[in-house]
Parts: structure tokens; sequence; C-alpha cells
């Protein structure tokens, strides 16, 4: 008796094309060959994807889409402050990064234009920035007014430049469990925050000397 096949899905073609590039030291030749290895059709794929690259765009847009389901699972997250969901956001999204740092690793290594590489992650660019916006509070709002006319999508950008610093640092970190990104991203929220508010000083020191002694130690 014939085996029923699996009903391809989105997430299905994600897996599929994460395992082959792990197993293969490269991405796919070509849809054709991806889906015939992968027992599929190209019909198929194009019902998801419209080419090789769009998938890897998906990819990073999953795991940031998987963040904001877990945090929603937390039924205190929607009265934490906006400095505590970020943090919070900062330290799933990282967890699921490490749940699969081999593919992460190979694919934002890849190619010497580091431009190129950044190019899959446009898509969670949109929406890490659209989530800045949504857990920008009033309040928050009123402070940054106080010290000058900055417009929220400077803020958004910068949110997004501190994140691609944060994602650089993880990729680099070897400490047991990543612990140093822990610290990197605990000291660079709080110095972003203190930034703001008029109090850097003592943050932006203490960061300081984190990055100092980082940088010393893997020379």
């Amino acid at each position: 008796m014939a085996t029923k096949k699996s009903k391809i899905t989105k997430e299905s073609i994600v897996s599929m094309y994460m395992n082959y590039t792990l197993e293969h030291n490269e991405k796919p030749k070509s849809v054709y060959l991806f889906t015939k290895l992968n027992e599929f059709t190209e019909a198929e794929y194009y019902n998801f994807f419209g080419n090789l690259e769009s998938i890897e765009k998906e990819i990073y847009k999953l795991f940031f889409e998987k963040t904001i389901e877990l945090l929603n699972k937390d039924t205190n997250y929607e009265s934490y402050d906006m400095k505590s969901k970020l943090l919070s956001f900062y330290f799933t999204f990282f967890e699921l990064l490490a749940a699969n740092r081999s593919y992460v690793g190979m694919s934002l290594k890849e190619d010497r234009n580091q431009l190129k590489n950044l190019v899959q992650l446009s898509a969670l660019r949109t929406n890490f920035k659209n989530f800045i916006g949504e857990i920008t509070t009033d309040d928050f709002r009123i402070q940054q007014e106080k010290m000058q006319e900055f417009q929220e999508k400077a803020l958004q950008e910068s949110a997004w430049i501190q994140f691609l610093f944060t994602l650089k640092f993880w990729l680099e970190d070897g400490s047991a469990a990543f612990e140093k990104t822990d610290i990197f991203i605990e000291k660079s929220v709080k110095l972003s925050f203190e930034l703001i508010n008029v109090a850097p000083l003592n943050s932006l020191i203490d960061f300081g000397k984190f990055i100092f002694t980082e940088k010393i130690q893997n020379k």
C-alpha cells in the first residue's frame, strides 16, 4: 500500500531548505533540483515562494513571528514597560537563533559582502521596526519630545542598528550558553534607554568597559 504523501506547507519547505543547506554546506542551486530532491513539485513550491531568495527572507521572518507568539503566551507580558518588552524580545529571539545557530551562522557569514547577507534580514527589519513602534508608549514619546524632536522612524531605525550590532556580537560569541550575549543585550538596552532619558554616563562607561574587555580577550 502506497504511503500517503505529506502535505506541503510553507513551514515544511523552510525546514527542508534549512536541512539541505546544512547537509550540503551550500544553498540549493535551483528550485527544480531542490524540489526534485525533496520529492515535491515546483508548482507546490511556487504556491508559497517566488524564488530561492524569498525563502531565505522568510526564515528570519518566521523566527520573528515565533518570538512574538512565545512572548504573547506570557500572561504578564502586556503589563511590561517598553524596556522589559524589548529585553524579553531579545532574549527570546536569540534563544530561537541559538537552537538554529548552525544555519544562521552559515547563512549570515556566507558572503564577504555584508550588505548582500543583510538582504536576508529585510523582512525581519520591517517586522522589528513595526514591533518597536507597537511597544513605544505614550510616556516614552513624551520623554523623548522633552529632550529633542526625535521622529519615531528615527527611533525605530536606531533600534534596528542596535539589533544588528547584537546579532553580530552573538555570531562571534563563543561563550557557554552565549552568556556574553546576554550581558551585551542587558547593557546595550539599558544604555539606549538611559541615553534618551539623559542619564547615560555610568551605563556608557560600563558598556564601553565590557566591549573593550571582549575585544582585548579575543585578540
